[in-house]
């Protein structure tokens, strides 16, 4: 006669032990559970983790370990003809077409590259986010002005315009606007910008919309709270995770645009090494049916960081989605 009780007793309890487990799930606690379990999301992060370090550190422990500053030339790098000669035990990338030491100028060229992606996709981040934000919660003629004025910068030709303006600023030593952009990274990071906030504030606009409806931002509201109050406590909070989905995915984008500036001729200064600039060079000098490493290496390099920067943020992307079953 006790049994049943006992057993239903028994199973209510695990029922009820099982559901407090779940509960104790955070949002945050489930985010880190999904992405442990994307390994290329994780071998991403690890990959630019390192390039980062590259970035940082690279340039001047290549040009410790080498004994190659990254502006020396050398003629035993050169054959008869000035063809650049292949990489060797003392160069490790070969000679580039002015016989300096390839692999210096690939660990220098990433943090180039990288500053001007990671710099450029900063800034379009902040004015997408600010544009999305005032466009999509306020609305009305607010809205339509700000996203007309975005759907114009996603409409024009962005890399025949980026040209035009980087070649005009680069053509006088005084920059453009009186002096206010000069000719070199200033400008290709303001290029970048200019044509990359729109879509971050397309993204922000379609989620205000969203979230602006929302319970919570209604109860805000109704308790008196203001609207900077609202935007910053309320809303933004829950923007966090997809602008960190398609900041990921912004970089590499802002770090193939200045690599295809430079390898027009109209990216970063000579005097600046960065792997769309190299490329540039074996475009120029015509030597990439003789000398394959001066392709190779650079474009290496930049196809590793896109595709790391790519699956980072797909795994991201999983991971942040509640609805995702692994």
């Amino acid at each position: 006669m006790t049994n049943p009780p006992d057993f239903e007793v028994t199973a209510g309890g695990a029922i009820a032990l099982q559901s407090i487990a779940v509960a104790r799930k955070t949002p945050r606690r489930l985010f880190w559970e999904r992405l442990r379990q994307d390994k290329a999301a994780l071998g991403s992060a690890v990959a630019i983790v390192l390039l980062v370090l590259i970035a940082i550190a690279g340039g001047p422990l290549s040009q410790w370990v080498t004994g190659h500053p990254q502006s020396q030339t050398y003629d035993s790098m050169t054959d008869a003809y000035g063809v650049p000669l292949g990489p060797n035990s003392h160069f490790w990338f070969g000679a580039d077409s002015s016989g300096r030491d390839l692999f210096v100028l690939t660990m220098y060229g990433a943090r180039t590259s990288l500053f001007v992606g990671v710099v450029a996709s900063g800034f379009a981040m902040l004015i997408g986010l600010v544009v999305g934000l005032t466009a999509g919660f306020f609305g009305g003629i607010v809205d339509t002005v700000l996203s007309r004025l975005g759907d114009i910068l996603l409409a024009v030709p962005q890399i025949l315009i980026a040209v035009g303006i980087v070649a005009a600023c680069g053509v006088s030593k005084s920059g453009c606007l009186h002096g206010l952009l000069q000719p070199g990274l200033t400008v290709v990071i303001v290029v970048i910008t200019l044509f990359s906030w729109s879509y971050i504030a397309r993204i922000v606009r379609g989620y205000t919309l969203s979230l602006r409806e929302k319970e919570f931002v209604e109860s805000a509201r109704a308790a008196g709270a203001s609207n900077f109050r609202i935007l910053w406590q309320e809303i933004l909070p829950n923007l966090m995770g997809p602008l960190i989905v398609y900041s990921t995915l912004l970089i590499p984008t802002n770090i193939l645009f200045e690599a295809a500036l430079s390898y027009l001729g109209l990216g970063v200064p000579v005097t600046e090494a960065s792997w769309g600039s190299l490329l540039s060079q074996v475009s120029s000098s015509g030597l990439y049916n003789v000398a394959w490493w001066l392709m190779l290496f650079p474009g290496m390099f930049l196809i590793i960081t896109t595709l790391a920067f790519n699956l980072l943020g797909d795994g991201l992307r999983d991971a942040f989605d509640v609805r995702s079953e692994r």
